[in-house]
């Protein structure tokens, strides 16, 4: 969505501010297999809008897909994988953490006005294989923002220790891109600038994945590859091979992409072979939902989603049922398997090979006795499936009969396919409101025949599962070390630490312990006990320390502290890291103060930069117009974007804090979805929380007693579940000293 934020150069490391929110960190290196051999290296790639039908070894018969095929004959081609969502984020997010749409965090793309960033609940594969001391890389797109390093949803908070590529999953829309991310940095690529296309984005991600294979080949690795490909548009340097074929110009590149995916695979399997790591290797392969139609591409003529309905943003089988091959020689038995597998099997799966603890309160179950050879691998009950989605093409909105904009479901429970729409985008409607079909995917795996009304009482029963399998939040189990330290660290005052080691795993651990690192010079003491002989499944470990910072550092936003816990799981030992921020203060005001020409402690926005305006209201200070609300402009403000938390230190000094805070006339323009609530908290107190804020409602007033208060923080949360409009202003933000 257009806003004046998102022209803003910098961001909240870029001005030197710390994150509000400690971000919880998996440490590197441990002892390597629990059972003395080598555990094996995990090798998974994401295609991109890869259909059901667009390898050989599914039924492709346009495209050239040579090395896929080969691995899917030497490995495991499983025939009923699905994806966990019909389109990228959702999907992404429950790949990664195990949860299920009705459970995860991201249950709808960002620009559906869904949540779009992943949070320090969240437990990636990475973080649980990072434990165990697997060195760990995502490589391409990860899908979820804010486009900026320092926050939870980045790849590095969530436990990856390398990550090139890009962070926002509509930055990955470009094949030719001016930039690509490198860890926290964004590093430029000088001949795409002005918008050549000289450098082909998925050849700098191969050339890294390859890099990160040779450079970890002694030790054991996890590499999550996800490639763009073949995502829309259909740039690809070279579509020689096709030339020939009376397709469109779309057409022939899509199909060059699927075989340049093709190629990459081969590509990072004969890096393996080189390295002679083959046999301690397992490699997955699978897409993040079904065929996309975009672009000018036509599914259909390569039929791409093979005998299925439906293709990317249906919940018909052919938007969620994808590819997944499974290979290493020696590791994974040769063959097919009809199991029906979700993505969210990942995360167990993956831990098992790697002799990790896994959380427990996943949705997915281990899949790694099915890859070994093992006839009992876990079945699950069933499946399922949610879609919240604005975003409306042709073949797509036919399937679903003119409703692809209509909140769906959709469940799996043996051979039997349940899916159903609501003529209103509200998930409480009464099941009698909803539109139900039923398949018997055993004799109809196209979901031709509607069988609801044949069969009442078993559309019924799956219904009630959909129910069950939604959870308006879904609190989790804490797993690892988590890290809770004050906003505020005054040199010579000591101050409080805590940490916790949490067994969220389903099997007890030993010898937990947790300690604390903290920057040199600052004296640290523990004030409880810091180990445990055992930890039982669900238990937990909680120290605090008292932490003073010397009475001569200077004034700085970001000091990190470190806690570790370790522990020895029943695969081996363990140790998690988490890592917060504390701030040495700035001076505290001697003289009544717009807080927007304050310094602050720390600042964290949902989504850019925190606009500031540090003109005394004689300039515009780039942050575009003065804040404007019903009209009358106000030559002083800080914008943000929900969820926001700024803290400013007063010291004390202050006595009175006084704002206009609400939806600005400049964000109404852009849309009236929006809808927050403000809250002020002095020294972790609540002193006051608004109305819901709404460009129709206008601002709210804050006229607030702050004396003796040390640290004001100002909080914007979203209040309808659509972040992607809560663009939100405080207006004459000041405090009075006397």
């Amino acid at each position: 969505m257009p806003s004046r934020r998102t022209f803003l150069a910098g961001s909240t490391a870029a001005l030197g501010l710390a994150a509000a929110v400690p971000v919880a960190r998996a440490a590197p290196a441990v002892t390597a297999a629990g059972s003395g051999s080598r555990p094996p290296n995990l090798v998974v790639v994401l295609a991109d809008d890869l259909g059901y039908g667009e390898l050989g070894a599914y039924g492709q018969k346009l495209i050239a897909t040579p090395r896929l095929d080969r691995l899917a004959a030497e490995g495991l081609r499983f025939t009923d994988a699905y994806s966990t969502a019909a389109v990228c984020a959702p999907s992404r997010a429950s790949f990664l953490t195990g949860l299920h749409t009705g459970h995860a965090t991201v249950r709808a793309n960002p620009s559906s006005g869904g949540q779009g960033s992943l949070t320090a609940a969240d437990t990636t594969f990475a973080q649980v294989l990072r434990a165990r001391g697997y060195r760990t890389a995502v490589i391409g797109k990860w899908g979820f923002g804010p486009e900026a390093a320092g926050q939870e949803s980045h790849p590095a908070a969530r436990g990856f220790e390398e990550f090139r590529g890009y962070i926002d999953h509509g930055h990955a829309h470009q094949y030719y891109p001016e930039y690509l991310w490198h860890n926290d940095a964004k590093e430029p690529v000088p001949a795409n600038a002005g918008g050549a296309k000289a450098v082909y984005a998925p050849d700098l991600l191969e050339r890294s994945a390859l890099e990160f294979i040779t450079d970890n080949a002694g030790q054991p690795f996890l590499l999550l590859l996800t490639p763009n490909v073949p995502h829309a548009p259909s740039d690809v340097p070279d579509t020689s091979a096709y030339a020939d074929r009376p397709w469109t110009a779309a057409n022939k590149g899509h199909a060059a992409q699927v075989s340049r995916f093709d190629a990459l695979v081969g590509k990072v399997v004969d890096r393996l072979r080189a390295l002679g790591l083959e046999q301690d290797t397992v490699l997955l392969v699978t897409s993040d939902n079904g065929p996309h139609e975009e672009g000018g591409v036509n599914p259909d003529l390569f039929d791409a989603n093979g005998p299925l309905r439906g293709y990317k943003r249906n919940l018909y089988e052919g938007g969620v049922r994808v590819p997944l091959i499974a290979w290493g020689p020696g590791r994974v038995r040769q063959g097919t398997s009809d199991r029906p597998t979700p993505l969210t099997d990942v995360l167990p799966t993956l831990a098992e090979l790697g002799g990790a603890p896994a959380p427990a309160d996943v949705d997915g179950l281990s899949a790694a006795p099915l890859l070994a050879g093992s006839p009992d691998a876990a079945r699950h009950g069933h499946l399922y499936w949610f879609r919240d989605e604005l975003g409306v093409t042709s073949r797509a909105n036919a399937q679903d009969a003119k409703r692809a904009t209509w909140l769906a479901e959709a469940l799996r429970r043996d051979h039997w396919k349940a899916v159903r729409f609501a003529p209103e985008r509200d998930r409480n409607l009464p099941d009698t409101r909803w539109q139900v079909e039923l398949y018997d995917l055993a004799a109809d795996p196209g979901e031709t025949r509607d069988l609801a009304a044949a069969h009442p009482a078993r559309a019924a029963e799956l219904v009630a599962l959909m129910r069950a399998s939604w959870k308006d939040t879904y609190p989790r189990t804490p797993f690892g070390t988590r890290l809770t330290l004050p906003a505020l660290a005054v040199p010579g005052e000591a101050f409080t630490v805590t940490a916790t080691l949490d067994n969220g795993s389903a099997r007890p651990w030993t010898a937990a312990a947790l300690t604390l690192r903290a920057p040199a010079g600052w004296t640290v003491a523990p004030a409880s006990p810091t180990g445990a002989e055992q930890l039982a499944a669900g238990g937990r470990l909680a120290t605090s320390w008292r932490v003073t910072a010397p009475a001569t550092a200077a004034p700085r936003a970001a000091w990190t502290l470190t806690a570790e816990g370790s522990a020895v799981a029943p695969g081996g030992p363990v140790r998690y890291e988490a890592t917060g921020s504390t701030a040495t203060p700035p001076p505290a005001p001697t003289a009544d103060s717009y807080l927007s020409d304050l310094t602050w402690i720390s600042a964290a926005n949902g989504w850019g930069p925190v606009e500031r305006d540090a003109s005394n209201g004689k300039n515009a200070a780039g942050d575009g117009p003065p804040i404007s609300f019903g009209g009358t402009a106000y030559p002083k403000g800080l914008g943000v974007h929900a969820p926001s938390d700024i803290a400013y230190h007063l010291g004390g000094a202050a006595v009175r804090f006084t704002s206009l805070v609400g939806i600005d006339d400049f964000s109404a323009k852009q849309s009236t979805a929006g809808a927050t609530r403000a809250k002020v908290y002095g020294d972790g107190r609540l002193l006051l929380t608004t109305p819901v804020l709404t460009a129709a409602g206008g601002p709210a007033a804050v006229d607030l007693d702050v004396r003796g208060v040390r640290v004001l923080r100002l909080v914007v949360e979203d209040a309808n579940d659509r972040t992607s409009f809560d663009h939100t202003s405080w207006a004459l933000a000041r405090v009075t000293v006397s």
